[in-house]
């Protein structure tokens, strides 16, 4: 990389880690419920990845509060199933 490039990927990781510690520190954050949902979509992901080879299918955590429909804007939206 040349010396523009190296100042500018520097730069922008500056911000980006600032704007990260601004949020996590901030106290209108949910840092405790994002780093919940989080661990839920990687335990999801791991049961539904190992589900073929261990012949377990367990159902999906969901502690969403109650949010059950994501919109994407123009790239659509997601209905998280409900378990019955």
């Amino acid at each position: 990389m040349n010396e523009a490039t190296t100042a500018i990927v520097s730069i922008t990781a500056g911000i980006t880690g600032l704007a990260l510690m601004a949020v996590l520190v901030s106290q209108k954050s949910n840092t405790a419920n994002v780093l919940s949902a989080f661990g839920n979509a990687f335990s999801n992901m791991l049961s539904a990845a190992t589900a073929p080879v261990t012949g377990a299918a367990t159902a999906p955590v969901n502690s969403s509060s109650g949010i059950q429909s994501l919109n994407f804007g123009g790239l659509g939206s997601f209905s998280i199933p409900g378990i019955q």
